[in-house]
């Protein structure tokens, strides 16, 4: 922990020390004591008030400054990088208000100090990444140094080029020569920094039959240059790569280093390779680019120091020259740009650099290692092992094709095949990349789309390990996650063509096949008035497939359903997810097909109810309204006088009948009630249609959740379970004709019929009822009776 006390002579500097780490404590502390104190989170103003007239202290700007960092914390979870600084990343944050600080020195005092810090960092970053006799330009941004390269290589190839300018490059056009593999839009931001049209750009393509995929084909480079050569151009520049921004692949700079020697080129290599040169051993291939005429280091992400500017190495004897491209500054505040990598250098020292180089080389050796005991997982980078980086993916093996397959292996078929298989690899990498990214988030994993291998995942510590604290325990429990997921990913990669053959053998579903889905399929109902030539929403299908949707999530199986818009089109379908276990397809597509089928069927029957009823209360009121007129005939004209009518009643009552409706929603229509007074019974009505159920019904043990096959054991203990049941029903088929019949007559000889007639003792139970009614109600009661 680095203090700051009396023994500086400065006191400005020591209170700048003082404040930083003030500011930063206060800065990487967590809002937590707000949320404690106020209950909730602090929400910060996107609309700036006005300036206070009085100002405000730095403790309440610095405030102001943590709730904008800390604001949308639930939003962009992983943006915490911040906390963890350390105490080099205070340091290179330290020497950016130095260099605010030291602008305010005079002039002579000023250049004597960025001369010193100038010098002084570029000869320990030429010491310790082998770059004899070099000079360094640090800039912000990473492009940036090549581009002040490619203007220094124009500058030296035309001595006319400061005179006449463009009409030099226009006689004898400039090439610059890219590998295929080279980081994306790096062309383009050349021509548009140095003005060069596009056809100044030569794009070197990688190895395709022999060696790496990834390494730049050197013998197609020289038939290039030759034929630049032939046609007037000038080959002026090229690019190679010590690690490939994607797989970490080192181009042969050897060789390549020697063609450009042979005619005249400017050789200049970038990549994550590079910072292997600190350590005691060293590829060959890396090796080589110490005799290159310039390279691009980023010790700042190598080394987990925020804020500080990337570094290019460069070998040129002429001052002029590197001063007009732009190399050299005469404005010391160009020089104090390498005053925080100056600070940083000295705080962690030749054994903490080479440390936190060796640091993350260790962590890819171990996960390469490991990742080679683990079944269905390739590596990309397999040919060099000091490579600080690690790219891998899941695959597993077509099955075994025929002879004559092989040979037809170049059919529209078998492409078709194999890019559908490509197609499903690459969406289950693209889930296994994001699932390892949530579950281990410190090893700073990548998923990333390569044109060749399709969807990998990558692991470069170099670039993320002192950022997260990265450590072997880590990889381990990367490793771990990986072994955990190979299951999933194996039989769900496995149920895809069985699940696509049962769809489509399966009326009333449609496949839907969505490359982008890591799970066992996508299907889509089709109800009947489904228009399958229309891409347009469907409402009526998105209802049905909402509630199957709840349907199937209600049986809580271990599978996951999701429903979404199918690919390039609006209709909605079922998303079926990842299959941890053996799952029975079958069962689960007819499931789907009759779950779907009932909900359309009780959508329909509730339409056609709606209807029917409206139409029923239509009726209703027409006969009760008929009922009315009846009762006024019946009754007379003098009943309905208040006075009158309650003397007439009194004297002679009207004896009414009951008339009572009664609708039948099966049916649709009004029903007399008379039956059910009379024999006190609810009629029946029209039976209502069976409920769809499926041909096949597979009893579950307990416990057992839906979707899962049966085990044979399992089956075995159901059959002998059920021996009993059938030896019963075999000796109860056996046997004669009519001995049911006469051994209840024989328990029952005086009432044979009623014991084997339900419906009569039924009818009698109804007729002795009726001869209870009949009866008078004085003849009830006990005296009179």
């Amino acid at each position: 922990m680095y203090t700051y006390g009396t023994t500086i002579a400065d006191p400005t500097l020591a209170e700048m020390g003082k404040n930083l780490k003030e500011a930063m404590r206060m800065l990487e502390n967590s809002p937590r004591r707000i949320e404690e104190e106020s209950g909730k989170k602090p929400v910060p103003e996107d609309i700036p008030g006005p300036l206070q007239g009085s100002g405000q202290d730095m403790v309440s700007i610095l405030q102001l400054v943590q709730n904008l960092m800390h604001g949308d914390e639930d939003e962009e979870p992983q943006s915490t990088r911040i906390q963890n600084i350390g105490e080099q990343g205070h340091m290179a944050l330290l020497g950016h208000s130095l260099g605010a600080y030291i602008s305010t020195l005079d002039k002579e005092k000023l250049r004597k100090l960025t001369t010193r810090i100038l010098s002084d960092t570029t000869l320990w970053l030429c010491r310790i990444f082998r770059y004899e006799n070099g000079c360094a330009y640090f800039h912000e941004k990473e492009r940036e140094g090549l581009a002040k390269i490619c203007r220094l290589a124009i500058h030296s190839r035309y001595e006319d080029f400061v005179v006449d300018g463009f009409n030099v490059l226009y006689n004898k056009k400039p090439i610059i020569y890219l590998s295929a593999a080279a980081r994306p839009g790096l062309g383009p931001y050349l021509c548009n920094q140095l003005g060069l049209p596009f056809p100044c750009l030569c794009r070197v393509p990688c190895n395709t039959m022999f060696g790496s995929q990834h390494q730049m084909d050197v013998a197609f480079l020289e038939k290039l240059i030759k034929d630049d050569v032939e046609r007037g151009r000038l080959p002026l520049l090229l690019v190679a790569n010590a690690g490939t921004a994607a797989v970490g692949h080192t181009d042969k700079i050897g060789r390549l280093k020697e063609l450009c020697e042979q005619y005249g080129i400017w050789l200049h290599v970038e990549g994550v390779n590079l910072a292997t040169l600190a350590l005691g051993y060293v590829s060959s291939s890396v090796l080589a680019a110490t005799k290159c005429d310039s390279m691009t280091l980023t010790p700042g992400l190598w080394l987990g120091l925020p804020a500080v500017p990337a570094v290019t190495l460069y070998k040129h004897d002429d001052p002029a020259l590197t001063l007009i491209a732009g190399l050299t500054s005469n404005k010391p505040a160009d020089k104090l740009r390498a005053l925080p990598l100056w600070l940083s250098l000295q705080y962690l020292g030749l054994d903490g650099i080479v440390g936190r180089i060796k640091h993350a080389c260790q962590l890819s050796q171990r996960l390469q290692e490991s990742l080679k005991k683990v079944d269905h997982i390739k590596i990309l980078v397999e040919d060099e092992l000091s490579s600080p980086v690690v790219v891998f993916r899941f695959f597993q093996e077509l099955p075994t094709l025929d002879p004559a397959f092989k040979v037809a292996a170049v059919s529209n078929i078998a492409a078709a095949a194999v890019g559908r298989e490509r197609h499903s690899c690459d969406a289950l990498n693209r889930w296994l990349g994001e699932q390892l990214k949530q579950l281990v988030p410190q090893c700073g994993l990548t998923v990333m789309d390569l044109d060749i291998d399709g969807t990998c995942v990558r692991f470069s510590p170099l670039m993320t390990a002192e950022a997260l604290g990265t450590r072997g325990e880590d990889v381990d429990q990367l490793i771990t996650c990986i072994q955990s997921k190979l299951p999933v990913l194996t039989c769900t990669l496995q149920l895809r063509e069985e699940f696509k053959k049962e769809v489509e053998g399966t009326a009333g579903l449609l496949y839907v096949d969505d490359p982008n889905w890591p799970g066992i399929g996508v299907v889509r109902y089709e109800h009947a008035n489904d228009d399958n030539t229309s891409l347009q929403s469907d409402p009526e299908g998105e209802k049905i497939h909402t509630g199957l949707l709840k349907k199937l999530n209600e049986l809580e199986s271990d599978l996951t359903f999701k429903m979404g818009p199918e690919y390039k089109s609006m209709k909605s379908c079922i998303y079926i997810g990842m299959a941890s276990d053996d799952v029975d397809v079958s069962e689960l597509v007819e499931t789907i097909a009759i779950t779907a089928r009932e909900i359309e069927e009780n959508s329909r029957l509730l339409e056609n109810m709606t209807e029917v009823v409206r139409k029923g209360i239509q009726e209703a009121q027409v006969q009760l309204q008929k009922a009315n007129e009846e009762r006024l005939l019946e009754e007379g004209v003098l009943r309905q006088i208040p006075v009158v009518g309650s003397v007439l009643n009194w004297f002679s009552p009207v004896q009414a009948s009951q008339k009572g409706r009664s609708f039948n929603l099966t049916a649709g229509s009004l029903e007399s009630t008379e039956y059910t007074y009379v024999y006190k019974v609810q009629g029946t009505g029209v039976t209502p249609p069976p409920t769809p159920s499926g041909t096949r019904s597979k009893q579950r043990l307990p416990g057992q959740k839906p979707f899962k096959r049966s085990l044979r054991s399992s089956d075995a203990v159901s059959e002998t379970s059920s021996v009993s049941h059938i030896e019963d029903l075999e000796k109860v088929e056996q046997l004669p004709s009519g001995l049911e019949h006469d051994n209840l007559e024989a328990q029952c000889p005086e009432q044979p019929c009623r014991a084997a007639d339900p419906v009569a003792r039924q009818t009698e139970a109804l007729q002795d009822e009726e001869d209870d009614h009949s009866q008078s109600g004085l003849r009830r009661l006990p005296i009179f009776g």
